[in-house]
């Protein structure tokens, strides 16, 4: 089946349209992509970083923890936010300025790995040897000179695989850099990135701590799965808003953003292979194949534990 004309999908958003005229092999390449779809929570999470991005510089600088379930978009805001403020290259200086530094949280709370990974991020090349202090006065000389505005650290509840001394002298590190820069400090991570900056009261008092709850089948939902039907390049027009499929879709990924990313997308994958270019709830039957929606749910519809799936 070819189809060139972009007038013969009227049920996609104009700008989506001329990708349900692609092949098939092409349309699934699409689908499998990474992709920004807004919805309301991460626009209040997005106007909140931008809020704080534009503060002045303060002796105690407000900071934000975003936090929620695995799956429930935190990584793919800050990557939104950070694409949203791109380093800008000055010829004379010869400086790459970046308002926005976002580092991942090393997988043991050393002091010297969160140097590394800030100098990391900002493309600085490899140190070879050098001291803890070293790499502490370079790394917080050329956050100055870039120009940053914010630092965003990713995964912070991995702070709480070291030990209680580790994370002590980590966190410790976390608010001298806030302090020494001046400029807000950004947290994302699972409920545990929340108890962790609760065990340092002082810097916890900065932190204003924002929830990713998962999704409620209700008209939010239905928003969320109305944008889907816009974009997906089928070639029919799909109804994922039913009652049926509402309720069906947020079963199977207990409201968990990206097992309802996972879940549509595979179903749409489905739709094209099969020919049935549409979504609706009999596309999310027991027959689909859930390849990597969430472990957990595809061994509750099969009625066995999740232990047991695992070492299926």
């Amino acid at each position: 089946m070819v189809v060139t004309e972009d007038s013969a999908f009227a049920h996609l958003d104009p700008a989506y349209r001329r990708f349900a005229a692609l092949p098939d092999d092409a349309r699934i390449d699409w689908i499998r992509a990474d992709r920004w779809i807004g919805f309301d929570q991460s626009k209040v999470v997005l106007a909140r970083l931008e809020n704080l991005l534009a503060y002045p510089p303060r002796d105690r600088m407000p900071c934000l923890l975003i936090y929620g379930d695995t799956g429930m978009g935190k990584t793919k805001i800050v990557r939104k936010f950070e694409r949203d403020h791109p380093p800008k290259f000055n010829q004379i200086t010869g400086v790459d300025y970046r308002p926005v530094v976002v580092a991942q949280v090393p997988s043991e709370p050393i002091e010297r790995d969160l140097y590394r990974e800030l100098l990391v991020s900002m493309a600085a090349p490899a140190m070879a040897g050098g001291t803890l202090a070293r790499e502490k006065d370079i790394c917080r000389a050329l956050l100055r000179t870039v120009g940053a505005k914010m630092i965003v650290l990713d995964e912070v509840n991995g702070m709480l695989a070291g030990t209680f001394r580790q994370q002590r002298i980590f966190l410790n590190a976390l608010r001298f850099l806030a302090n020494d820069l001046r400029v807000p400090l950004v947290c994302a991570g699972t409920d545990l990135a929340r108890q962790a900056l609760l065990t340092d009261a002082q810097l916890a008092e900065r932190f204003e701590a924002f929830h990713l709850k998962p999704w409620q089948n209700d008209a939010a939902f239905a928003g969320l799965l109305k944008s889907f039907e816009r974009i997906l390049p089928l070639r029919e027009a799909s109804d994922l808003i039913s009652a049926e499929a509402r309720e069906r879709i947020h079963k199977l990924t207990s409201g968990v953003t990206a097992r309802i990313f996972r879940l549509i997308e595979t179903a749409a994958e489905e739709a094209v292979r099969a020919g049935k270019e549409r979504l609706d709830a009999h596309s999310f039957g027991d027959n689909l194949v859930l390849p990597l929606v969430s472990m957990t749910q595809t061994a509750r519809r099969r009625g066995k534990p999740a232990q047991q799936q695992v070492g299926a």
